[in-house]
């Protein structure tokens, strides 16, 4: 057992580094190439087999996310939030709720999906994905209160999304009696617990690292700040709270330290090796496995009617859950162009490939169709939006520097 997961971890990542290599060759996103990676070795080879309900692939999806989440709140800066935070707010909670519903009713509609099932799927696919956005802003350069605010929801509506997620595979399960005021009670108690959990977790972290007098573990700044992560997730999913909540919160604490007195400025360059080396991992690992997982004869028999529902989800729900949430923010003053730029770029990653496997691997009826549609939803928003966001960005006039419309 453990020269074949030592075997697995090393095709996997040997395999993700030549899929990196390749992707910045194309100028695609990596995530896009590990796909396709993945169902090379999975499906076409028969070197990778890894079955859904194993330990092992929960154990990734797990660890994974809780690390990812963990640096996409270490990388948002809440003091450049001032301007544009009640539009990330909106778009964070209202804004997945938006898309969750207009893409459950596609799904209800095409693929006769139970509606319990549809909003399940629809929870799924509903966040966003900063581990495939980030490295694309660090390419192209976007007007500093777009790419904040995008960045910035990406992050915070990945947790909004499990937390959606988690809720309505209990009602699925049939473990709680759910109703619309219990849905949001539990909603509350899930989001709120998880925040409080990451905060202490993320504030006692980060005071160890970082505090003038007792900082007794600044030398291992960076063990430290991993271990925070996956305790702030363990302690939360111990506590039937939201994990990834609260592994989101921890990063936002240590990635703004010095708003609570905190100096880990000397250790910032070393964190972000190691954070960024651990997530590339993570993510060769997510969607390699995801890769090798999929099922072509599930996509194959509802391929129209799943492409039907991306089409909903990217050029409806989309561009409905920004006006509604955005418009409102008179604050930030919007311009048409920049909401065009915020309808097209939402790409699909890391936590709905990360869910569709959990679901899979709780045995959760029409898993086989959510996990194809979640495929297909990260494969193609991340190969046509993704792909094309520095097009969108230069046609609109949005790249740093430019301020006309076009």
């Amino acid at each position: 057992m453990t020269d074949h997961v030592l075997y697995l971890f090393v095709l996997i990542v040997l395999a993700g580094m030549a899929a990196g290599k390749l992707a910045r060759t194309l100028r695609l996103p990596d995530v896009a190439v590990f796909l396709l990676a993945g169902m090379l070795l999975g499906q076409g080879l028969g070197w990778v087999r890894v079955e859904s309900g194993s330990f092992l692939n929960q154990f990734i999806l797990s660890a994974g996310s809780a690390l990812i989440l963990f640096d996409g709140g270490r990388n948002i800066r809440l003091a450049g939030l001032k301007r544009v935070w009640v539009t990330v707010a909106l778009l964070s909670v209202p804004g997945v709720l938006i898309s969750c519903a207009l893409t459950a009713l596609a799904a209800h509609a095409l693929l006769g999906l139970d509606w319990l099932y549809a909003l399940l799927l629809g929870a799924v696919i509903a966040s966003t994905d900063p581990a495939t956005l980030i490295p694309v802003f660090k390419q192209v350069r976007i007007r500093p209160k777009v790419r904040e605010t995008v960045e910035s929801e990406s992050a915070f509506n990945d947790a909004t999304g499990s937390i959606l997620a988690f809720s309505l595979l209990a009602a699925v399960q049939g473990t709680e009696q759910v109703t619309l005021l219990s849905g949001i009670g539990d909603f509350l108690q899930t989001a709120l617990g998880g925040i409080a959990v990451g905060a202490v977790i993320g504030i006692a972290g980060a005071f160890l690292a970082g505090h003038v007098r007792f900082a007794w573990f600044r030398d291992d700044g960076a063990i430290l700040m991993l271990t925070a992560a996956l305790s702030a997730y363990l302690v939360g999913d111990r506590l039937e709270v939201s994990g990834f909540m609260a592994a989101f919160v921890a990063g936002l604490i240590w990635g703004n330290a010095p708003l609570f007195k905190l100096n880990l400025a000397d250790k910032r360059q070393e964190m972000d090796h190691v954070a960024d080396t651990v997530t590339v991992i993570m993510r060769m690992l997510i969607f390699v496995l995801l890769g090798s997982q999929v099922n072509f004869a599930v996509i194959r028999e509802h391929l129209w009617p799943a492409l039907g529902v991306i089409a909903v989800f990217m050029l409806v729900a989309r561009p409905l859950a920004v006006l509604a949430c955005a418009l409102p923010d008179r604050r930030a003053r919007w311009e048409r162009n920049e909401l065009l730029f915020m309808f097209w770029v939402r790409e699909t990653g890391v936590i709905p490939a990360a869910l569709a496997g959990m679901l899979a691997g709780a045995g959760v009826a029409h898993h086989e169709v959510i996990s194809a549609v979640t495929f297909l939803a990260v494969l193609l928003t991340i190969l046509v939006q993704a792909s094309t966001t520095g097009f969108a960005a230069r046609r609109l006039g949005l790249l740093e520097g430019e301020d006309g419309r076009r």
